[in-house]
This record gives C-alpha cells, structure tokens and sequence, in this order.
C-alpha cells in the first residue's frame, strides 16, 4: 500500500508541477477567450492536484511511511511543508484574477488584462515553479535522512 501512495503522491506532484508550467507558457500569448478559457481549466488542475498532493502526503505521513515522530524531526521536511504553504498562498493571486474573468468568457469576450497584472501572474508563477524545486530538493534530502533533528 505504501508504493500505491508514494505512486500517486508522485503523480499528483508531476501533474501539479505540469500545470503550472501550462499557465506559465500559455499567460504570455494573447489573451483570447479561448486562452483565458484554458488557463481557468488548467488552474482548476493545479488546485485539484494541490489538494491530492496534500491529502496523498497526509495519509503517507501518518499511516504509510515512517510515521510522524520521524517526519517532525525532519528540517527538510517541515521546509517542504513551509514551501508548500506559502507556494499555495501566492497561487491565490494567480488564482482569483483567471477566475474573475469568467464573465466575460462567458459572454465569449477575452478579459480586459493590463500589462502589469499579467507580469505579476508569471511572477507569482515563477516563484511557485522555483519553489516547488526547492521543494523537489528538499524531498530528496527527507527521503535520505539530511537533516534530522535528535
């Protein structure tokens, strides 16, 4: 049962990291209804894949691996869990402006997008892809003992 979780923990982790690299190419093309369109979808998978990542680890924490005494006493790991947090809260800028334009996909219009609001959403971006590299580093530290705290 314990692959079966690390499995789709990894796989939820792959489609996370994927579709946030699909909201970062696809943000830099024109803003048409059928962009707008699909980086709404794609965010709807990155918090779905958010939220497997989350819940998968959870269960691999307390009742798949080695348990949550040897998980706390680990510095990478309690980085990787602070990453993810603060990965998560800056996806809600990203987040709320794709789900504000809704309206006006639905009235087949692309969203009114000044410059600045779209550099700000590949920045947030950015950020969230280069901490879920950390992230990535700070799992592989976990998975070989680094940084345990006797």
């Amino acid at each position: 049962m314990s692959t079966l979780f690390a499995f789709l923990h990894h796989i939820a982790a792959f489609v996370l990291f994927s579709a946030i690299i699909v909201e970062f190419v696809v943000i830099r093309d024109e803003l048409t209804v059928r962009t707008a369109q699909r980086l709404i979808r794609t965010d709807a998978v990155v918090g779905i894949s958010a939220a497997a990542v989350l819940v998968i680890g959870i269960l691999r924490v307390v009742f798949f691996e080695k348990g949550t005494d040897y998980y706390m006493h680990s510095v990478p790991f309690m980085v990787k869990i602070t990453l993810f947090v603060l990965i998560a809260l800056l996806s809600i800028y990203p987040t709320m402006k794709f789900l504000s334009w809704r309206s006006a996909v639905k009235q087949g219009k692309p969203p009114a997008v000044d410059a600045g609001t779209v550099i700000r959403i590949r920045m947030a971006l950015h950020i969230e892809l280069t901490g879920i590299a950390v992230l990535i580093l700070m799992a592989a530290m976990m998975a070989r003992g680094v940084g345990m705290i006797e």
